[in-house]
């Protein structure tokens, strides 16, 4: 069930990102971001590159190094629409947002004890 609950909100967040919008899941954002792709020589393509950003209590907490990363200010923001991730796996709602919580605060709990960890998005 933790399986399908994450899979559904990695399709979630995938739709979002495909319509150029931020997706705020709590401990962080996911968004899209401008960059350029190396082609050939000396060619540039212009493509849009994944990234996820960490908030800053959980930087500032973890004490977490990371990359700079700008999102632009024209990409609108979303918080995870759990009635709509219910709905695509008949779960309730309340199962959903329960499941996604706990295991933020796992991963969470991960990092507090430097421990490695994989969190993986189809």
């Amino acid at each position: 069930e933790i399986c399908r609950v994450w899979a559904a909100a990695s399709k979630y967040i995938r739709r979002q990102l495909l319509q150029k919008r931020a997706v705020e899941i709590g401990v962080g954002t996911f968004a899209v971001v401008p960059a350029w792709a190396t082609v050939g020589e000396d060619k540039l393509l212009p493509v849009e590159r994944p990234v996820f950003r960490p908030c800053r209590f959980l930087k500032k907490f973890y004490k977490l190094q990371c990359a700079k990363t700008k999102i632009p200010d024209e990409a609108p923001s979303v918080a995870l629409d759990f009635e709509q991730i219910a709905a695509d796996i008949h779960f309730r709602r309340e199962i959903v947002e329960q499941c996604i919580h706990e295991t933020l605060l796992f991963f969470a709990g991960a990092l507090r004890d430097n421990k490695e960890v994989e969190f993986s998005f189809k």
